[in-house]
Order: C-alpha cells, then sequence, then structure tokens
C-alpha cells in the first residue's frame, strides 16, 4: 500500500466525501441498488456506525468503511456487520480497501467484539479470514456470499440481521433533507 495513505476514524468533516466516495465506488456495480450512501447516513443518524474509518491520501478522503451491531436470534452479543466498504475507482486495488479491512477488524477486536460478519464477494473476503458458517444465517441472502468471522474461536448459530439503516435506500432521505434546508 502507498506509504502516503492515511486509516483513521472518521470526523463530521469528512461526511460530504464519504457520500461522494461511496457513490463513485458503486455507481457501475451491477449487484449495487446504489443505496450505500444511504445505509452509511442511516447508520450514523441512528449513532450505530460502531466503527466508521477513513483511508485519506493527500488530506483528500479515497475511501471509507463502516461497522455496526449486528443481533443474532441466539442473543450471542458482540457481534458486528462489515459494510459497506468503499473506495474511488481510480484507487482500487491498491491495497486501500484491504487495509481499512484489517484496520476495522483489528478496532473492532479492541472493543473486545465476538465477530464480524458480511454479504460479499466469495473469492475477496476468505483472505481475511471469513468463511461460510452452515449454522449462521443471513435470510434471504444465499449461503454462498454471507460470511463470518470469529474472533474467539465460537460461531453462535442463529439467524443474523443487521442494524435497520441497511434498509435504507433514499426514498425517505429527500424529505428530511429538505426539511434540514429550510
Amino acid at each position: 500500500m502507498n506509504p502516503k495513505i492515511v486509516i483513521r476514524s472518521e470526523t463530521d468533516a469528512d461526511v460530504s466525501a464519504i457520500t461522494e466516495v461511496t457513490v463513485a465506488a458503486f455507481k457501475t456495480l451491477e449487484i449495487s441498488n446504489n443505496s450505500e450512501q444511504f445505509i452509511i447516513e442511516a447508520l450514523r443518524t441512528a449513532k450505530a456506525l460502531a466503527v466508521s474509518l477513513v483511508a485519506e491520501m493527500d488530506r483528500r478522503v479515497i475511501g471509507h468503511i463502516a461497522f455496526s451491531p449486528v443481533t443474532i436470534s441466539g442473543g450471542t452479543p458482540n457481534w458486528y456487520g462489515l459494510g459497506p466498504v468503499s473506495v474511488l475507482p481510480e484507487h482500487q486495488r491498491k491495497g486501500i480497501g484491504k487495509a481499512l479491512i484489517e484496520d476495522g477488524l483489528s478496532r473492532l477486536q479492541d472493543m473486545n467484539a465476538q465477530g464480524c460478519c458480511l454479504v460479499g464477494h466469495p473469492d475477496y473476503y476468505t483472505k481475511f479470514g471469513f468463511r461460510n458458517m452452515s449454522g449462521l444465517v443471513h435470510e434471504g441472502v444465499p449461503q454462498e456470499v454471507f460470511f463470518v468471522l470469529s474472533f474467539d474461536g465460537h460461531t453462535p448459530q442463529g439467524a443474523v440481521a443487521f442494524h435497520e439503516g441497511f434498509k435504507a435506500d433514499g426514498q425517505q432521505q429527500g424529505a428530511g433533507d429538505a426539511l434540514q434546508r429550510a
């Protein structure tokens, strides 16, 4: 990774840059419904961003990653969901996403998290130790794209529910934005 890259916690001053990075990163992905920026905003508004990091180069935000609490039907506490993770297209495939993921997972462990899960590409996330686990599911998501990483060696059983912010699609966002500007 480029030594000029700094990974740090997001600040209030980063919010618009995070939105821009997220929109640009997901704009052309067929698997995206282009709601990721609304998800991040909903998580931020709900104070559900347990870890929110930016990658910065020359004082410009070029990447972002979010981690938020998940619930597991069996009641296991201290599990988190990874995502969205975004890197500006011109900076992708240079190790920035990897650095964001590794730093974020380390911070979760420092918070005594028990594990992390995500919905993502099988060829990418397995290199970080994420695995498909038959006893832990995310309903409505194919098992081959739902991944789990236990930090303590114990993988709970049950159904994972991501924070309600993951249902954000921007449809209600517009009215709130108009009221804030008025």
